[in-house]
């Protein structure tokens, strides 16, 4: 059975959703607040999450960066372009404003949940104290977890299938393509600097390094 974690501050909206979802034969976690969330979810691992925006406590947006390796939908009742542009920027796999047709809800978690099924386990990826394991999509350095969004996880675990080797932006871009295709040029700066300050406070070292002219490489 898979589960669903429904974060909506919204008791009606969570209800309605808990019920849809649970005559579909899914699982239901619920968190009220941000802060919530962030417990819940270091509880446990849902199989996809349906995340409202205007949260107590935490925001919607600062809960989406401490999630890695679940897919996020984004349940929200912003509905500017903008809003939806940064959010599937910064990790979440779809967006969908209220109020929602509910088969169309059900369509696309239908979707997320077959793409993010795993047809087998991948022996994890290590190099030098960092380490990614594709099975609980955890990543921790010098032993410390690493809570990284769903691009940072998708280009760590790039550089950490060919360590040492500097990739072309054209490349990487290319191959993370699949799991965040709304990932450009100009923001692939900004994940990698993220992703390289997240590592550089885990272990007091930089591991990622800029290559004039190319793109970057690590160094484990």
């Amino acid at each position: 059975m898979k589960t669903i974690a429904v974060i909506d501050d919204d008791i009606h909206i969570g209800n309605f959703l808990e019920e849809l979802l649970q005559r579909e034969g899914y699982a239901v976690l619920r968190a009220y607040s941000g802060t919530e969330a962030v417990l819940l979810l270091e509880r446990t691992r849902p199989d996809l999450v349906l995340l409202d925006l205007m949260l107590p406590g935490l925001s919607g947006e600062e809960v989406l960066s401490k999630i890695a390796g679940v897919p996020v939908m984004v349940v929200s009742a912003k509905v500017g372009v903008e809003d939806k542009v940064n959010l599937l920027l910064g990790g979440a796999v779809d967006y969908i404003t209220k109020l929602f047709d509910s088969r169309e809800l059900l369509a696309r978690i239908t979707v997320h949940l077959r793409e993010g099924a795993a047809p087998g386990l991948a022996a994890p990826l290590e190099a030098g104290p960092i380490r990614l394991d594709p099975a609980s999509h955890a990543v921790t350095a010098a032993g410390a977890p690493v809570r990284l969004t769903k691009t940072e996880y998708a280009i760590l675990k790039l550089f950490l299938q060919n360590p040492g080797q500097a990739i072309a932006k054209s490349v990487i871009l290319d191959r993370i393509a699949a799991d965040t295709p709304d990932c450009t040029e100009s923001s692939l700066k900004i994940h990698v600097s993220n992703l390289r300050k997240k590592l550089r406070d885990a272990t007091g070292q930089d591991h990622i390094e800029s290559v004039w002219g190319i793109g970057f490489k690590l160094n484990p």
